[in-house]
Parts: C-alpha cells; sequence; structure tokens
C-alpha cells in the first residue's frame, strides 16, 4: 500500500511538472513562483525603460527587436552573433526562461519565440507584463540585474519556423496561413513593403482580436480609458470561437509585417491546442520583397508619391520653424 501511494504521488508530480512545462502564457502568481526556483526572467524592453524599473532579478539586452535583429530585413542576425549577445547576458534558453514586456507587447512573444527557436524547451510569455506587476503591487528595481556569462552554442528548432520557399510550395496544400497583420495591410491599402496584399489563400485575424478589447491603445490615447485591461486576453472559448474556423489538427503557419505580431497569435494557437503551428519568421518583408512570390490583392509601393507627401510635410516644417522664429524675434 505504502509502494502504492508513493507512486501515486510520484504520478501526479509528473502530471504537474508536465503541466507547467506545457503553459506558455503566465501570470503575475507564476512569474513571482518562477522566480523562487531560479529561473531566467528576461525582460524585453528598451534599456531605458528597463532603467527605470523592471521586475527585481529579471536581466535585459535591450530592445529585442533592435538587437537581434537586422536593421532593414528584420530577419535574425547570425547565430553566431546571437549566442555572444545572449551568452553575456546569461539568457540560455535550455534553462526555464520568462519573457516579459510591457502589457499584450507581440515583442513579448517575439522573445518567446526566439528562446523556442534556439531550442527552449521550458520558456513561458508573461502577457500582462511589466503593467500586471505594478498593478499586482509588487516592488520594482532600477538596479540591473547580472547573470553569470556563457559560451552558448545554439542550435536551431527548424520545427517552430517556416521559410519562404516553404510557405510557397505548401500555398493550396492542406496547410493553414494566418494573416496577423491589420485588415488594411491585407488588402493592400497599407503598403509596408515593395508590394502590399497577401499570400494566396491566407485568412486575416489581427493579432489584436486576441485581446479583450482590440481598441484599447486608440482609447488609451484618447484618455477613454485609464489603463491597459482591455489588453488582456479573451477567454479561452472567445478565442477557441476566433479561430474556431481553423482545423487545430492541420498545420498552421502565421505572418505578419516581420514575424513580431505573428509570434503572439501562434502562442494563442498552441495554447488552444493547435499542434503543427509555425511562424513564418521572414513575415510579408520577406514575402513581398521576393517579387517571385504568387500575392493576392496585389499593390505596388508608388516611390514618387511618397517623395510628394515627404516633400509636402518638409515645406509645413519649414513654415513651422519660420513661425517660431519670427515669435522669437518678435519677443
Amino acid at each position: 500500500m505504502k509502494r502504492l501511494f508513493l507512486a501515486a504521488l510520484l504520478g501526479m508530480g509528473l502530471v504537474f511538472a508536465q503541466a507547467v512545462l506545457a503553459e506558455s502564457i503566465v501570470d503575475t502568481s507564476f512569474v513571482v513562483d518562477a522566480l523562487k526556483r531560479g529561473a531566467i526572467v528576461w525582460d524585453v524592453r528598451g534599456a531605458e525603460d528597463y532603467r527605470k524599473g523592471h521586475i527585481p532579478g529579471a536581466v535585459n539586452i535591450g530592445e529585442i527587436g533592435a538587437v537581434l535583429r537586422y536593421e532593414h530585413s528584420e530577419d535574425y542576425l547570425p547565430t553566431p552573433q546571437i549566442e555572444k549577445i545572449l551568452g553575456a547576458a546569461g539568457i540560455d534558453p535550455a534553462r526555464e526562461v520568462v519573457v516579459y514586456g510591457d502589457k499584450a507587447s507581440p515583442f513579448t512573444y517575439f522573445g518567446l519565440f526566439t528562446v523556442q527557436y534556439f531550442g527552449g524547451k521550458n520558456a513561458h510569455v508573461y502577457h500582462g507584463g511589466i503593467d500586471d506587476w505594478k498593478s499586482s503591487g509588487h516592488e520594482l528595481s532600477a538596479e540591473p540585474a547580472r547573470l553569470a556569462p556563457l559560451a552558448l552554442k545554439l542550435a536551431t528548432n527548424d520545427s517552430v519556423v517556416a521559410a519562404t520557399d516553404e510557405v510557397v510550395a505548401k500555398i493550396g496544400a492542406s496547410v493553414q496561413i494566418v494573416d496577423a497583420r491589420s485588415p488594411k495591410e491585407f488588402s493592400g491599402e497599407d503598403i509596408r513593403a515593395i508590394r502590399g496584399g497577401h499570400i494566396p489563400g491566407a485568412v486575416n485575424i489581427p493579432f489584436e482580436q486576441n485581446w479583450a478589447d482590440p481598441t484599447t491603445p486608440q482609447k488609451l490615447a484618447k484618455k477613454e480609458v485609464v489603463n491597459k485591461d482591455g489588453m488582456n486576453l479573451k477567454p479561452r472559448e472567445q478565442l477557441k470561437a476566433l479561430y474556431a474556423k481553423l482545423d487545430p489538427n492541420k498545420e498552421t503557419i502565421v505572418y505578419c509585417q516581420s514575424g513580431v505580431r505573428a509570434a503572439e497569435s501562434a502562442t494563442v494557437l498552441k495554447d488552444l491546442g493547435f499542434s503543427k503551428v509555425k511562424v513564418y519568421d521572414s513575415s510579408w518583408l520577406g514575402y513581398a520583397n521576393a517579387l517571385s512570390t504568387p500575392v493576392e490583392d496585389v499593390s505596388f509601393f508608388n516611390v514618387g508619391q511618397m517623395n510628394g507627401k515627404l516633400g509636402a510635410m518638409q515645406k509645413r516644417i519649414d513654415a513651422l520653424e519660420k513661425a517660431l522664429l519670427e515669435m522669437k524675434a518678435a519677443k
């Protein structure tokens, strides 16, 4: 009987451990416990925001989108460079890692994707981020945290990422393609590469639709709301309804402009039980600029129109500067 009791306890512990490992999107209490057990907590915000206040013990390398990617293509830097950057900060993807930033920020999810792409199997994203940490009454630190530097040797996990050739080859096949950009980007009205439009067969579900109130950023700007609570994730049943037309057993590729917004939607899909989800890392920048790739609702970047708009803007700036100088002279 004693042996059976111990075996049952062991089995319960194993189930609990597996549940913890499987949980990607976590809350404040999870982060508190993770800190106690020595997990790496990675603040992916810019250095200035980090200095103003961060979760005690959290490490920072600067704004993740700028530090780990090329400026123009927005693709990852070569792996040896990323090994040096993460290694210098002591961020080892092989350990338990909790990633956070501002509430609901897709760059936080891009941090999670980065850990997973470089082999991490026990990584979590704190959706509420610094906003929920503060609203829960937890203290902030202004002292930078330092972890022991590491000599990393990273291997990429290609099962979580899709490349342009793969995406093109799977168009029209059984794969599901989710476009996490805005409706105007999807339709080709908002052009952010050489071409506008979308990948043939893609379904447009903007990543903000994962939130309780997708219009919260606009309401904050207009001071119609006083906090970011509308950027909490929808309840699970509402998220299931949002993606109800997709088959959780089919391969699903998610893309946006450069893979950042896609990382948030991909994580939500995985937590809903979608078993074969990939982020198209190069996303629309890589796809549209390839020129040979097929595009629906195609539109092209108008250089002359943009130059005209820039010229008109410069004239307004010149007029404002002239008016300011005249006001100063009148004093």
